[in-house]
């Protein structure tokens, strides 16, 4: 069975993919609009842990969509949502037996309900995984700390291949870099460079 795995090259969606490598062949899958390095930065992360890769270009309406609404609402949730469930649509879209992405139990966005998740199983006869959704903080950073090498630094500083990157570079080109330091908060990203030996 196939399973892609939307795949930013943080510690969250890497975990997912080792929990579901020995059920499944994984790849991991870049979900993004090619106007940031993300991709760049995910492929890398992809590398350094031995997994396939593949790339997919998300529609550009949705990304100014997101934009439109994270200016409107003052922060970034709905926005992030809405491309979210965009990625999973697409990435269901493309042959594989199972998606998967490495939201937690914690996580306030983005986040699937049962009832969404259900609906992205019927319409493209896929299994929509979450291997991470027991989880809390305190035991992914446990397990983290346990198999991966990761990198920490500032949202701002720290390049990896999730939405929020292409979200920040179109906020940023449309309405300056205030902007986005207006609508996303300051928070610690993460970028995996290995697993620990």
């Amino acid at each position: 069975m196939r399973a892609g795995v939307l795949f930013s090259g943080g510690k969250d969606s890497t975990l997912a993919a080792l929990l579901l490598d020995p059920f499944y062949e994984v790849t991991l899958v870049h979900a993004g609009f090619g106007v940031s390095d993300a991709a760049s930065h995910a492929e890398a992360a992809a590398e350094a842990l031995g997994f396939p890769f593949e790339a997919i270009e998300l529609d550009r309406v949705v990304a100014e969509r997101a934009v439109e609404t994270i200016l409107e609402d003052g922060f970034p949730r709905n926005g992030i949502q809405s491309v979210h469930e965009h990625a999973l649509e697409r990435v269901a879209a493309e042959g594989y037996d199972a998606v998967a992405d490495g939201t937690r139990r914690d996580d306030r966005v983005p986040t699937i309900s049962r009832a969404w998740a259900q609906s992205l199983e019927d319409r493209h006869d896929i299994d929509y995984l979450s291997p991470l959704a027991g989880f809390g903080r305190r035991a992914v950073d446990d397990m983290v700390d346990a198999t991966l090498e990761v990198e920490e630094a500032p949202s701002e500083e720290l390049q990896k291949g999730d939405y929020e990157a292409d979200l920040r570079a179109l906020i940023r080109e449309q309405a300056g870099p205030e902007a986005v330091r207006e609508t996303f908060p300051d928070h610690v990203q993460t970028r995996v460079t290995g697993r620990r030996e």
